[in-house]
């Protein structure tokens, strides 16, 4: 068992990675404060816990379970044998790497549940902590990775264009996994930054960058087919909604193979919306009910799509006119609730063009 006869900031931190805990709830762990342990955290072997505090760390190290006094052991002779070969101070050991691949699939489930702040601090604790120069190829991977799932925040959040954005996230992922020389990753990257496009209004553009990755073998079956839905989606935008509906029929037919019933379910919410567009109400209203009837997930973000299409179709009929607002009304509350702003631009998008007709 791992003991340790005087503890620093260094060792106090090797604990708190070994039992996998964050600043804060290793805080509460030990009883101190959560400025006490950035303290620790910051100064590392420069700087000593009081007397008392080194008690109460002994007792959490002791009760720690084999595996942690592994992790621990483990963290702490890396260290030592990286000092004295005189290795950079900014290198990451094996420990190091497990933990922020393990907090970048947290922050994975954190996104898809909109829970953005926290996501977001799970990512940025990686980013900040280490200079890009100074990592070896593991390092830069899960940078990269640490990047695009940034960029995967700043997109659902609505923020599209410029140096804090995720089309900026996108392109810096891009080039580090292209650097790597891993063409999986760059294609999804350049899916990724076709969405950007789409977002942006550049319709033909991603239009024509979707229809290019359908076909690209770096993509797994299940990528190729949400380009191709996704082409179906550009061209609907842009009024094209008959050439829409054939690349989206397609793309479901490939969902219901790939037995993915939540692609399914969106692509018959985006089939809904070409024959909206192209003034079939009845076809609309019975995709998205089927839409609805089908979605897989009830994330924040899931249901504000689903309503905001419900929504957009009842308004097409003078008769359902009312029921599409209040839809509307309580889709752009939960969007406001989550910080969903593209989605509440595009509401409100939806309520001004109905205003003006």
């Amino acid at each position: 068992m791992a003991t340790v006869h005087r503890w620093t900031g260094l060792e106090a931190r090797a604990l708190r990675l070994a039992l996998r805990m964050s600043v804060r709830s290793f805080a509460c762990h030990l009883g101190v404060g959560i400025r006490t342990i950035s303290k620790w955290e910051k100064l590392l072997a420069s700087t000593e816990p009081r007397q008392d505090t080194q008690a109460i760390l002994d007792t959490a190290l002791a009760r720690a379970d084999s595996a942690a006094h592994l992790r621990f052991d483990a963290f702490l002779t890396g260290r030592i044998v990286s000092v004295a070969h005189g290795l950079p101070s900014g290198g990451l050991l094996a420990w190091e790497y497990e933990s922020w691949s393990d907090d970048l699939d947290r922050a994975a489930v954190c996104l898809s549940r909109q829970d953005f702040t926290f996501a977001e601090n799970l990512v940025r604790r990686w980013l900040g902590r280490f200079e890009l120069s100074g990592l070896d190829d593991k390092g830069v991977y899960l940078h990269a990775r640490s990047t695009a799932l940034l960029g995967d925040l700043q997109r659902d959040q609505g923020a599209v264009l410029g140096p804090l954005s995720a089309q900026h996230s996108y392109a810096s992922a891009r080039s580090l996994f292209d650097r790597l020389g891993i063409p999986r990753r760059v294609a999804q990257l350049d899916l990724s930054l076709a969405v950007i496009a789409e977002m942006s209004g550049r319709l033909e553009s991603a239009a024509q960058q979707y229809q290019s990755l359908a076909g690209d073998a770096r993509l797994s079956r299940r990528d190729r087919a949400r380009a191709q839905l996704w082409v179906g989606t550009a061209l609907s935008k842009s009024g094209s909604h008959g050439h829409a509906s054939r690349f989206m029929l397609a793309a479901t037919k490939e969902f219901e193979d790939l037995e993915e019933p939540e692609d399914w379910s969106v692509a018959h919410q985006k089939i809904a919306l070409a024959h909206r567009g192209a003034g079939d109400l009845p076809r609309a209203l019975r995709f998205i009910g089927l839409a609805r009837s089908t979605a897989a997930t009830d994330t924040p973000m899931q249901r504000v799509r689903l309503e905001t299409a419900h929504g957009h179709i009842l308004l097409s009929d003078p008769a359902t006119r009312d029921d599409g607002l209040n839809i509307l009304d309580k889709a752009a509350r939960v969007a406001c609730q989550f910080g969903l702003s593209h989605q509440l631009a595009s509401i409100e998008g939806i309520r001004a063009k109905e205003k003006s007709t």
